[in-house]
């Protein structure tokens, strides 16, 4: 995934609370087989209104999402924020995210951004407002800044998820950085255990115990 040191742009306003996954990304789109093209499916439902938000020539460009309350509920789809990264969004701000959704953004690189409801508000209001403010979300400093608002805020960022959204590390990456750590251990392996190695079973235990059964040829006659 790309790494998300500074997000900064002009932002767009989904002034709506406690959206779910499926007003994200409807189901019908969940039949991609690739991970791309779902930000055509965004908000599906709602861009057949010319006037929603995502329909506003003013707001083309927004690289930040800003939305109510309780964002991301519903089922855990990682479609949900794929639809979001592919539109073109690399931070969503809200004053709560569901826990799951959560945590798929920072999975793939999309940087949650929770601040309080009275930040959240005023955010809105400010880029309803003005389309051309710029709001900077610093991943480095957990801070999210629009100056020309007067709006600086933090936001809370564990340092794990803050390490993996600098450098772009997905979960394969993570794992690809312990890669010594994995062949060290293949290599002192039993070899009847399974192997990690792709197209390999490993080799059965010399003590395990085989037993096979066989059913019966007929129904035995009854007793009694």
């Amino acid at each position: 995934m790309r790494p998300r040191r500074l997000v900064s742009g002009t932002a767009l306003p989904l002034d709506r609370s406690d959206v779910d996954t499926d007003q994200i990304i409807p189901a019908q789109w969940l039949k991609r087989v690739e991970r791309t093209g779902f930000g055509a499916g965004l908000f599906a439902a709602w861009r057949d209104d010319p006037a929603f938000v995502l329909n506003r020539p003013e707001h083309d460009g927004a690289c930040i999402l800003v939305a109510g309350p309780n964002f991301g509920t519903g089922s855990s789809r990682e479609h949900a924020v794929w639809a979001l990264e592919d539109y073109g969004f690399e931070a969503v701000v809200s004053p709560r995210f569901a826990d799951i959704f959560r945590s798929n953004c920072t999975k793939v690189g999309l940087v949650p951004v929770q601040v309080d409801e009275a930040t959240g508000e005023r955010l809105l209001r400010a880029v309803e407002a003005d389309p051309t403010l710029v709001v900077t979300v610093d991943v480095e400093r957990r801070t999210l800044a629009a100056p020309a608002a007067g709006i600086h805020a933090t936001f809370p960022l564990d340092d794990f998820t803050r390490h993996r959204l600098i450098e772009g590390l997905d979960d394969v990456d993570l794992t690809l950085r312990h890669g010594d750590a994995i062949d060290d251990y293949e290599g002192r392996r039993p070899g009847w255990l399974p192997s990690t190695a792709v197209g390999s079973a490993g080799t059965r235990d010399p003590q395990e115990t085989t037993v096979r059964l066989s059913r019966p040829a007929a129904r035995p006659p009854a007793t009694g």
